[in-house]
Formats: C-alpha cells, sequence, structure tokens
C-alpha cells in the first residue's frame, strides 16, 4: 500500500559551509517504514542549498568553498543586492548554481546512497543560521 509523511526539520549552521545531515534523514527514512519509495529534500531559502557530496575526505567541501568563492566573491562591486551584507547577492548566486531540492530512491528500506556520499546543507552565508527543511517521504 503506498504510503506518504511529510517531515519539518531545523539545521543549525555555523555560518558559510557545509552541515551533513545524513543520519537526520537516514533516520526518518527507517522510522517511517518504507521498503521502496522516494525522499524528496527541500529547502526554504533562496541563500543556503542541499547537495549530495563526498563525505570522506572533507577536503573536497574545503576546494568546493575555495571555488565557489573564486566564483561569486563576497563585496564584488557587480552586485547591487546587498541588503543583508557582501555576502548577500553571492549567497544567492552561489543557491542558483546548486539546488534547494533533491530527490534519493529508497530500496530494500534504506536511501540509495553510494559508498561515500552524503547529503549536506550548504550554507552560503557567512553568519549562522537556523535553516528550514522538509523531507516528503513517498513509497511503501
Amino acid at each position: 500500500m503506498l504510503r506518504q509523511s511529510t517531515h519539518e526539520l531545523v539545521v543549525p549552521t555555523r555560518g558559510r559551509g557545509f552541515t551533513e545531515i545524513t543520519h537526520e534523514i537516514v533516520t526518518l527514512v527507517r522510522q517511517a517504514g518504507l521498503q521502496a519509495g522516494l525522499a524528496t529534500l527541500h529547502l526554504r531559502h533562496t541563500s543556503a542549498s542541499l547537495l549530495i557530496q563526498e563525505n570522506a575526505d572533507p577536503e573536497v567541501r574545503r576546494d568546493l568553498e575555495r571555488f565557489f568563492a573564486r566564483l561569486a566573491p563576497d563585496g564584488d562591486p557587480l552586485f547591487q543586492h546587498t541588503c543583508e551584507g557582501d555576502d548577500d547577492m553571492p549567497a544567492h548566486v552561489r543557491t542558483a548554481l546548486t539546488t534547494v531540492n533533491l530527490s534519493i530512491p529508497i530500496a530494500r528500506g534504506e536511501l540509495v546512497l553510494g559508498t561515500w556520499q552524503g547529503i549536506y546543507l550548504w550554507e552560503h552565508r557567512t553568519v549562522p543560521h537556523r535553516r528550514q527543511l522538509v523531507l516528503h517521504l513517498l513509497g511503501e
């Protein structure tokens, strides 16, 4: 029988950088008891994003930060939208180039992730935030 559930999570960030949320999502999927289906994650913000990325070597995440710092630097005079500071528009650019939605299959009661894949909330602002995430589970 097809079932669905929705869960809301608040993810505190420490400012710009990655917060791994794999464990929290895996726990909710297991509690739902679905054997097959789909987990859809949606981040309700425009200055942070969701990412599936390597969770073995932290240098991967540091390299991504360095790359995006070069691509959309804080304080770039190109940006006029600076209402909340020099990191405001660069955070929006970073989100536009990544995503706020992820869909992950569920099989045999588990998220179908690769060996080195983790689910991350990527904070693009320099100050800490409390980010709202919605998880929708659909399956049987």
